[in-house]
């Protein structure tokens, strides 16, 4: 992330400065899935979410998901070529890009058909970008870091500048609620993959090619997530202390079990790295 304009320059400037760059372009898509987000949710529970506000907001919140990430992905590419690589990563290689799959569901979601759960993950990634962009540039850009008063010297001999309290509120918050926020995240793209397929089981037009789309998405992430590993190996957790019950009946067992050789079977032989002869990356938060 690029740092703030200096400090030295006007407040209008800074700020025009700021408004310049990708980078802001892709803090103002997360807010805008905020505020379409909460729109779309107040619609929900009122139970107008097929309203024209709602659709617009859904489809908004949808769009500026696509835009937020397609920065990304367009930055990541431009950094790469300008590194002197000029061959490109090719399209099984991209796919490993945990932004490049989200980039991709969120075209998915923005032109298929309303399935308000699917906003939620992407809302819970856009608090947490949009409260890191405004700690490490918005607030600096403002108000710029003050030096301390006399005899206020760092131990290494520089001297230090006043925290600012908010830029501190917004840190704390961060690091204390980002693990428990993915755990969240991960189980709602679970949850929503039982949802998809509830869809498909009962002949929802479309939704046979969604959750095909959908099912590749999750393998995406239970392989490059940590957070999702541990919700699903959670979930196996729980229905295997379900079935280890003596009233549970023998067959129910073995269909278990069966179920689990054969998600191992897919999980095994789905394995993209497999394919692009690549590491299995570690984990990272989307972006």
């Amino acid at each position: 992330m690029a740092p703030p304009p200096p400090a030295s320059m006007p407040l209008g400037q800074r700020l025009m400065t700021l408004a310049q760059t990708l980078q802001f372009g892709w803090f103002v898509g997360h807010l805008t899935l905020l505020f379409c987000s909460l729109r779309y949710s107040l619609s929900y529970i009122t139970f107008n979410s097929y309203s024209r506000w709602a659709r617009f907001s859904y489809r908004t919140a949808f769009a500026a998901a696509a835009a937020t990430y397609g920065i990304v992905v367009y930055k990541a590419l431009r950094a790469r070529s300008r590194a002197g690589n000029r061959q490109q990563p090719g399209a099984l290689s991209m796919l490993t890009d945990e932004n490049v799959q989200y980039l991709l569901m969120a075209l998915v979601w923005l032109f298929g058909r309303q399935i308000p759960l699917a906003l939620l993950p992407f809302t819970v990634y856009s608090v947490f970008h949009v409260a890191t962009y405004t700690r490490a540039n918005l607030i600096p850009t403002i108000q710029p870091a003050q030096q301390a008063p006399a005899g206020g010297a760092s131990p290494g001999g520089r001297s230090a500048t006043k925290p600012n309290a908010l830029a501190d509120t917004i840190g704390r918050f961060v690091k204390e609620y980002y693990d428990a926020s993915m755990t969240l995240v991960a189980s709602l793209e679970i949850f929503l993959w039982f949802r998809v397929a509830f869809s498909a089981i009962i002949f929802t037009k479309g939704s046979w090619i969604l959750l095909a789309i959908y099912s590749v998405f999750v393998r995406a992430r239970y392989s490059q997530s940590t957070f999702v590993q541990a919700a699903v190996g959670h979930g196996v957790r729980r229905v295997d202390a379900l079935v280890a019950n003596q009233n549970v009946p023998p067959a129910a067992r073995q269909v278990w079990e069966t179920m689990k050789g054969y998600g191992r079977k897919f999980t095994d032989s789905t394995d993209l790295n497999r394919y692009v002869g690549a590491q299995r990356p570690a984990a990272k938060k989307a972006q």
